[in-house]
């Protein structure tokens, strides 16, 4: 098996599909589709997405510097490439996915009630970088779905069906593999096989 010196190109795979929403919610608004979204710092909770000029959610963002990132699941799937094929000048995106806005806390952008987690985030920075821009933003409210908040306050994201896009294609996310730092815990079980085999062997005979 050979490597092959592939051309330069965006092949950072996979990446969370999520929808935008942005505008306003009781005058213009849209939802378009960005793979090209990362998180870029904790303190301040910053986010970035990248947007070609020419979309028509460029202008609605550039102008009222802010945006409200959604993430996705199986049930949104098809909305999410709907919302990244056709565009807000052409077709209500909001009316042919049968998508809900509600009011947001910190910005005038919708949020979608249809996403489990809705992110508010107000622009602190825009990058031209050439076919795309980026925009820097502080996060400023988060909202999740209260069905995935347990009777301890905890928020099961892994259970609300996310999905990723990966090189042209749309992946729910597979089996867990691991945990953050699972690497490097001790292991409790080999403490048990010891254990275990110490059961196993048969005691020394008092000497005569």
């Amino acid at each position: 098996m050979a490597k092959i010196n592939f051309k330069p190109g965006n092949m950072l795979y996979p990446l969370p599909a999520v929808l935008v929403s942005c505008g306003d919610i009781n005058g213009i608004s849209n939802l378009f589709t960005v793979a090209w979204t990362g998180t870029i710092c904790t303190n301040p909770p910053m986010l970035s997405i990248s947007v070609r000029p020419e979309r028509f959610s460029y202008s609605l963002i550039k102008s009222s510097g802010e945006f409200v990132v959604n993430l996705t699941t199986k049930e949104l799937c098809h909305a999410t490439d709907f919302c990244g094929v056709r565009s807000g000048k052409d077709v209500d995106k909001w009316e042919a996915c049968r998508l809900t806005k509600i009011p947001a806390d910190t910005v005038s952008c919708p949020l979608v009630k249809e996403s489990p987690v809705n992110i508010e985030c107000q622009v602190t920075e825009i990058k031209e970088l050439g076919s795309h821009h980026l925009f820097l933003a502080e996060v400023t409210a988060v909202h999740v779905e209260d069905t995935y908040i347990d009777e301890k306050n905890t928020f099961h994201l892994n259970e609300t069906g996310l999905i990723a896009y990966s090189h042209g294609r749309y992946f729910s996310l597979g089996k867990e593999l691991g945990s953050f730092g699972y690497s490097v815990k001790k292991k409790p079980e080999k403490k048990q096989r010891r254990f275990k085999n110490a059961k196993k062997q048969k005691p020394e005979k008092n000497a005569k």
